[in-house]
């Protein structure tokens, strides 16, 4: 679910997965079945928006023995309820769910460090300066092997609005929806994501706040599965 250009799926599908991606960018959407051609690596890719495919998928009822969703997904969602039922129902009898994504109090802080947002947000927040460029920000870090610079010093003219949802709310999502939870994981480290200063790279794409701060919860993981 939200697969933008598709890499976690091609990675799922080299280890053996029939693979359906789904992302409401056309331009997301058109780069991972390019990606997945020129790859070799077979997945399918739907472009739509999340709520509407949820729909559509209930009604051809379409189910899958997993469902994933991975960093940087659910700010995007404007209701969580909707999102947790839409994810049991696309889940066989003992299916499961997992999901890996940016811990919600690390959003209270702004890129020095400062607090400065509420953990407990209600609505869409704007984003006047629009989703920056987070993959050159994190510029090596989430380089394989030679790094590209591509377009710097991007600025988006367009607006963005986010929601932001605590990990309780996430849960519960879940465990109203029937899941039943097996495990949640707190992580003091992000993959990839140099969103703050003087982050220590702990390598393999690690990054964690600078050694003179303690440490804290910046990614979080679960697993939850809909009873057989």
């Amino acid at each position: 679910m939200q697969c933008n250009s598709g890499q976690d799926s091609l990675s799922l599908a080299r280890l053996g997965a029939r693979v359906t991606g789904v992302d409401i960018s056309d331009e997301a959407v058109a780069f991972a079945a390019r990606l997945s051609a020129e790859s070799g690596v077979a997945a399918r890719f739907e472009r739509s928006d999340l709520f509407d495919w949820f729909a559509k998928a209930r009604t051809e009822g379409r189910r899958f023995e997993r469902v994933f969703t991975s960093y940087g997904t659910i700010c995007w969602l404007s209701d969580l309820k909707a999102w947790g039922r839409g994810v049991a129902d696309l889940l066989e009898p003992g299916g499961r769910f997992g999901m890996v994504e940016f811990h919600p109090f690390s959003l209270v802080f702004d890129p020095q460090w400062t607090p400065r947002h509420d953990y407990f947000a209600e609505g869409p927040i704007e984003e006047p300066d629009g989703v920056g460029d987070y993959v050159a920000d994190s510029g090596e870090t989430l380089a394989l092997d030679a790094y590209h610079a591509g377009v710097e010093g991007f600025r988006n003219p367009n607006p963005a609005f986010e929601f932001y949802w605590g990990v309780g709310e996430v849960v519960s999502a879940l465990v109203e929806a029937g899941l039943t939870l097996e495990r949640l994981v707190e992580y003091p480290y992000s993959n990839g994501w140099a969103a703050f200063a003087n982050m220590q790279d702990l390598s393999g794409g690690r990054l964690a706040p600078p050694p003179s701060m303690p440490r804290i919860p910046l990614m979080y993981g679960l697993s939850a599965t809909r009873p057989g």
